[in-house]
């Protein structure tokens, strides 16, 4: 049953996180902005402002203090979670951020653009470590392995990657029929959904 609906965004969600003491959700709009809820009461708390286009995607760290998003502005920014201040803004990406990670152990977010290009940044100061090439259109996914070791990625040019962190290389590819835009990694680290825009959801295992 439904317990009740967050109302206060005045234009489409495109992304929504669930902090991971289970006590508040992020939801990211179109309407440039991301709302902060209770979920015990469904009531806003505060809203982060700070983008200048739509804001496509919301990832919250392990610890629950910190909140990175990425924007239509080709931007990432990262906020503190209990204040609702901007700490600072990620600029590297020459087109829409769509997609955004954090690692497990929170010291990096990943993060995914119409570039083609994953971008590793660390998150202590906010400076880019390196970037990932191997699409040949947009990334519209990422996902992070529990041990925090491998990135997966989701484009569209229908192809989902695995890449290894530590070597930057492309450890594993699949193709589908159509734009992946989706991903997940199971607790095992090893095994991988994917769902693309045919409406297919594959289920993938890492061989190591």
């Amino acid at each position: 049953a439904e317990l009740f609906t967050l109302n206060g965004h005045i234009s489409g969600v495109n992304a929504v996180a669930i902090a991971p003491d289970g006590k508040l959700a992020i939801s990211a709009s179109s309407d440039n902005t991301l709302k902060v809820w209770n979920l015990a009461t469904g009531k806003e708390l505060f809203t982060l402002n700070g983008h200048n286009y739509p804001v496509n995607a919301v990832a919250i760290s392990s610890d629950g203090k910190r909140v990175i998003s990425g924007s239509d502005d080709n931007t990432i920014k990262v906020w503190n979670l209990a204040t609702g201040k901007e700490l600072f803004t990620l600029t590297g990406h020459s087109k829409s951020v769509y997609a955004v990670a954090i690692a497990p152990d929170g010291k990096r977010a990943i993060s995914g653009a119409g570039d083609r290009t994953l971008k590793v940044w660390n998150l202590a100061d906010g400076a880019e470590l390196f970037t990932l090439t191997g699409h040949n259109s947009s990334v519209r996914a990422i996902a992070v392995a529990p041990d925090g070791k491998l990135a997966i990625s989701g484009s569209s040019d229908n192809t989902l990657k695995v890449w290894n962190l530590e070597t930057r290389e492309i450890i594993a590819s699949f193709t589908g029929e159509s734009p992946i835009n989706c991903c997940a990694v199971a607790p095992d680290g090893v095994t991988i959904v994917a769902g693309e825009s045919s409406g297919r959801v594959h289920f993938l295992r890492l061989e190591c």
